[in-house]
């Protein structure tokens, strides 16, 4: 009885305590968890770059670290600042459109033979039409720009949160193999002999996941953000940014782009806003075919509506970097579940 007492005395205050540690670091639990991906996916390099050093682990740890900060969070700084202005043009731009009335149907839309002079009528009858429809929209201006400044929020919070997860990158780095032989002993103890199993299904996964999905989303972001300058598109790296976030979602870059060639269109730009749509079908949305095969790795093929529910259930669980962590949480715990299922699969039966 004095036994079972004292068993369950520990086990309360293991349990106590493993809470008390959960609130201590709760606050920063999402900057942990990102830079905890960021390590695992760039160890390799990490680990090249330490035998350029000869070893030297807080000069590696800080080239690391420093180039986070160049490659990711410089980038999204620079356009957080950027996108107040932006806002705050479109939404001038906007109220002043509304002000002005229903827009004339572009040149070349008129201007077509047989078929422009009735589509000019007709986009004059409906114009005439519209007095309701510029009223309602100008009652959603506000909630529009509200909208639109939620959004440079929410990149804002990512940059802070990149910036902190950047500075535990630094000890993650330079203390990682003596984590990674703690968490070996740990595994061991509590899954037995098929710990190397799930910490192998973990790396391959978390790597596969990040290589996979945010490296295509670079890609597209990248060949879109040059689409855009060639087409003389405004805002161009804001919409490549746009393009990287929705590229983690299926069918989500068509909407950028094809808003851009839109635009071009209604500006009397035919060609251009012909050329954003080869640009967008060819280039574009084919990266995600081309480029993914070559850098996605075994156990990172996650389904789409996992990648979707892991994207928008991450950003609103941790924020901007949640488009990160969502998506690796859920892959992992999906290659877990495979691995597993095809181990008790497989398992012979017992016998008498």
């Amino acid at each position: 009885m004095e036994k079972r007492f004292e068993y369950y005395a520990q086990l309360a205050a293991v349990m106590i305590l493993v809470a008390g540690c959960f609130l201590v670091l709760r606050p920063f639990l999402t900057a942990i968890l990102f830079a905890a991906v960021v390590c695992v996916s760039t160890w390799p390099l990490y680990l090249w770059i330490l035998r350029r050093m000869k070893g030297r682990q807080n000069l590696a740890a800080l080239a690391m670290t420093l180039s986070l900060i160049l490659v990711i969070i410089l980038p999204l700084a620079l356009v957080t600042y950027n996108l107040a202005d932006n806002i705050t043009g479109f939404y001038e731009q906007l109220k002043s459109a509304i002000d002005e009335g229903p827009p004339n149907p572009p040149a070349w839309l008129t201007g077509l033979p047989l078929v422009g002079e009735s589509i000019s009528n007709y986009w004059h009858l409906i114009a005439s039409s519209q007095e309701e429809m510029v009223g309602l929209l100008k009652r959603l201006l506000e909630p529009t720009r509200k909208f639109l400044l939620a959004g440079g929020i929410l990149l804002g919070q990512g940059v802070v949160e990149m910036s902190l997860a950047a500075f535990v990158s630094f000890f993650l780095y330079r203390d990682g193999e003596a984590l990674v032989s703690a968490l070996d002993v740990a595994m061991e103890r509590l899954a037995g002999l098929h710990s190397v199993n799930v910490l192998e299904t973990v790396n391959n996964t978390v790597r596969g996941v990040m290589y996979g999905l945010v490296g295509t989303a670079l890609a597209q972001g990248f060949v879109a953000t040059v689409g855009f300058l060639i087409a003389g598109v405004p805002a161009a790296l804001l919409l490549g940014v746009a393009t990287f976030i929705l590229s983690l979602i299926p069918a989500g870059p068509p909407l950028v782009w094809g808003g851009a060639a839109i635009w071009l269109f209604y500006h009397d730009s035919m060609g251009w806003g012909i050329f954003m749509l080869l640009w967008g079908l060819l280039l574009i949305s084919s990266v995600d075919n081309v480029v993914k095969p070559l850098l996605i790795s075994r156990g990172s093929n996650l389904p789409f509506i996992l990648v979707m529910f892991g994207v928008m259930g991450g950003v609103l669980a941790f924020g901007f970097v949640g488009i990160f962590i969502g998506p690796t949480l859920l892959a992992v715990g999906y290659g877990l579940m495979q691995k597993w299922t095809k181990r008790s699969a497989g398992s012979p039966p017992e016998t008498a």
